[in-house]
């Protein structure tokens, strides 16, 4: 069964940049949103490292030598382009040793409110037996999130994938369980309930891509 981690669930600073995240006003500083975005994957991977496997070993100091409880493996941190950019960035500032993975997913529309998603592009180690951290913002329908969990599965078989989003919708949340694997954690910073015909969360926050980096053609 596939475990869901509900960060709004729990009262933390993680909630104030959550709030500032949706804040019409502070959106209008790009980069407080970003650094928002990558404040807020920093608390996500210093909570998932609590499920990652560690080690002994010894570390030695000027007076003498210290047992340490390490990570046994650095994980693959992979990031849906081009609105992940920030979030994975708070992943690599804690796992700074992680191998990466870059996946280019895009709507191709064929009506303003019909559209499929498509994967274009991917930049990605072997990942055979490695532990995978795969890094949207949002998570809307979810098709782009198992789409690009397809993607990876050319480069092998992650023994673990955890699923990380700032805001999910209900529908998304339930769309990705039915189509992921059970070795998979989804770490969700808020589950909102609605979802409009173009698939933008309710109440959202807006496009995240736009917000981070300025809009697109």
């Amino acid at each position: 069964m596939i475990k869901v981690v509900d960060f709004s669930k729990t009262n933390s600073i993680f909630n104030n940049f959550l709030g500032q995240l949706r804040d019409l006003k502070v959106q209008q500083d790009r980069m407080r949103f970003r650094r928002n975005l990558e404040r807020i994957g920093e608390i996500m991977a210093y909570e998932l490292s609590k499920e990652l496997t560690f080690e002994e070993e010894d570390i030695f100091s000027p007076l003498g030598v210290a047992k340490s409880q390490l990570i046994k493996e650095q994980p693959v941190i992979a990031t849906i382009l081009r609105a992940g950019l920030p979030l994975h960035q708070g992943f690599l500032n804690y796992f700074d040793s992680a191998d990466n993975c870059f996946i280019s997913a895009y709507r191709k529309h064929s009506s303003p409110d019909v559209f499929d998603v498509e994967v274009e592009y991917m930049s990605s180690p072997n990942l055979d037996g490695r532990t995978v951290i795969l890094t949207d913002p949002m998570l809307a329908s979810g098709a782009s999130m198992v789409l690009a969990y397809k993607a990876l599965l050319q480069k092998g078989k992650p023994k673990h994938i955890h699923v990380v989003s700032v805001i999910s919708s209900a529908e998304g949340v339930e769309y990705v369980k039915r189509n992921m694997p059970p070795n998979c954690t989804l770490w969700l910073g808020a589950i909102d309930d609605e979802m409009t015909a173009q698939s933008y969360i309710v109440p959202g926050l807006g496009d995240a891509g736009d917000l981070a980096f300025g809009s697109k053609e």
